[in-house]
């Protein structure tokens, strides 16, 4: 198995004795930023030590940032993709589908963390819908070629799924010019 960025980050969380999968913290943070929380890096250290149930050691705090800043990128970029934190594609099906699962029950929660009861348009609303049966399905994909292929239809989608929601909730404006030193 490579060393992936996904393996690396739990081996990282895992030895800093934290239970929680890096999928769910990329979905929290992704979450969390498309329902316009915001690339604030106290407020996402603040939420992030929740979801671990304790302030993060320096190298996971540092992993945590950086995770932030390459979500910032994604979500602001020209590129309009994102790339999910998930086991390699040489994990087991069943490994990747459950890490799946996490990242979307992550990106839910980190969502309506910041978004509340916010009134959202049916098509956010469906995307939401998405994610939570894309949460419960990962015991369902089987080791086999139609499961490896509806995994991989379920990751374009969530590709790209969180774009809208971003684009609707986050309201990017153009970006502000610098405040000038005085």
């Amino acid at each position: 198995m490579q060393n992936s960025p996904y393996s690396a980050f739990a081996t990282l969380l895992a030895s800093s004795g934290q239970p929680v999968s890096p999928a769910e913290l990329h979905g929290l943070l992704l979450g969390r930023s498309c329902a316009g929380a915001g690339f604030d890096a106290q407020a996402w250290l603040v939420d992030a030590s929740e979801l671990l149930g304790a302030e993060p050691q320096d190298n996971v705090r540092q992993a945590l940032l950086g995770l932030q800043e390459m979500v910032k990128g994604e979500l602001t970029g020209e590129d309009m993709t994102v790339v999910l934190l998930l086991p390699g594609d040489d994990a087991p099906l069943a490994e990747r589908a459950t890490a799946l699962g996490q990242w979307c029950q992550g990106f839910l929660g980190g969502f309506g963390l910041v978004a509340g009861d916010a009134a959202l348009s049916s098509e956010a609303m469906e995307v939401l819908q998405d994610l939570a049966a894309i949460a419960q399905v990962q015991s369902a994909l089987e080791e086999s070629e139609d499961g490896e292929s509806d995994y991989m239809e379920v990751m374009e989608y969530l590709r790209v799924a969180p774009l809208l929601l971003y684009t609707e909730c986050a309201k990017p404006q153009a970006p502000e010019p610098k405040p000038s030193l005085h």
